[in-house]
């Protein structure tokens, strides 16, 4: 491995745990450890255990957290109260996409924000950058802490009371084999489960805990193939800046009618008024056949009209799935399509998301 990519606080851990580890968004990752399809079954029936602290993490304090939050983002976040999290975006004024973000109210002048790995430095740029009008400071805490995702039907149960009774996106504090973390009720998998932060050094000891109570560790792979099932964006594939958040099936976060002038609203009026040229939609394929990324997506005619933006094997579904980025025009569920492999067409269909729903 290039002694360029960074290594998250867990890496000693999933050393020793013979994790098959390759680079993603600049970093050293585990991409599985038994095998990813054992570990989406250990997620879809019992419980898994992530390493996700190569995502970015930061605190936003002062009296105008939240009018900054209100400017930076599509979601009205003064809607949230202490203890919430809201699912969000940041765009450029075209309406193309910065990040997918999650923000966390602590209190009125305290919030935590989580953003993608890939995206880390760039996010950070953009937010300081915005941040020069508002009395607020922005912290960013991603290198001394660590982020570890606890997922699956029977994750709740092994976390314990505390975060029992945190609602879906709740926020708030407990501890875990004397450790203290936060919790979010929060995950990426379709799945109950939670979001634990805590100091990096005390990262290793809290994973072992999470392994001993019974969690299995999952990687990379495993946790493409559930988010996917899902149908849950990622930031490069179903998002990006030359995509809005209508055409990336998003626009439910879209908040129009907030008070507050947030970057990108006159452009995504303008589609929201027009209708988005292209749509994310959800395809299944006939037989054998699995879909990747990149590849081209045809109406019966033959013309193209998109590409596959997130392709796998769904173990829970037992078929191929994908999610694709196409013309408006055929997004319509039940569509008959096409997906074009090694230049042969193979039949699929516009289907219903999400492949699996659990929560």
């Amino acid at each position: 491995m290039s002694e360029t990519l960074r290594r998250t606080p867990l890496y000693e851990t999933h050393v020793r745990s013979a994790a098959r580890l390759v680079p993603f968004a600049g970093w050293e990752m585990p991409v599985q450890y038994t095998g990813v399809m054992a570990e989406v079954k250990a997620v879809r029936e019992a419980v898994g255990l992530f390493d996700v602290s190569h995502m970015g993490r930061a605190y936003l304090d002062g009296p105008q957290a939240t009018d900054f939050l209100e400017y930076l983002t599509v979601n009205s976040v003064s809607k949230l109260t202490d203890g919430q999290g809201q699912y969000s975006l940041m765009c450029y004024e075209n309406g193309g996409v910065v990040d997918d973000i999650i923000i966390y109210r602590v209190h009125s002048e305290r919030y935590t924000i989580i953003f993608n790995a890939g995206n880390r430095d760039k996010d950070l740029a953009w937010m300081h950058e915005k941040l020069v009008d508002f009395t607020a400071t922005l912290t960013d805490v991603s290198d001394e802490t660590a982020l570890i995702a606890v997922q699956g039907p029977k994750a709740i149960a092994l976390l314990g009371d505390v975060i029992a009774a945190l609602p879906r996106f709740g926020i708030g504090e407990t501890v875990f084999a004397g450790i203290a973390v936060t919790a979010a009720r929060t995950g990426y998998t379709g799945e109950d489960g939670a979001e634990l932060i805590c100091p990096a050094e005390q990262a290793a000891a809290l994973w072992d805990a999470l392994i001993g109570a019974g969690a299995v560790a999952c990687g990379l792979g495993a946790r493409d193939a559930l988010r996917l099932e899902a149908a849950l964006p990622l930031y490069g594939h179903e998002m990006d800046e030359t995509v809005n958040p209508y055409e990336a099936r998003l626009g439910w976060v879209v908040k129009l009618d907030k008070a507050a002038n947030f970057i990108g609203k006159a452009a995504l009026q303008a589609v929201k008024a027009d209708g988005p040229k292209r749509k994310c939609v959800g395809i299944t394929l006939e037989g054998k056949a699995i879909p990747r990324e990149g590849y081209t997506v045809c109406a019966p005619s033959g013309a193209a009209i998109g590409h596959i933006t997130s392709g796998t094997f769904s173990p829970t579904v037992g078929r191929g799935v994908a999610m694709a980025r196409i013309e408006s025009t055929y997004a319509k569920i039940g569509t008959a399509l096409e997906v074009e492999i090694r230049s042969a067409r193979h039949a699929a269909t516009v289907a219903t998301l999400p492949f699996y729903k659990n929560v």
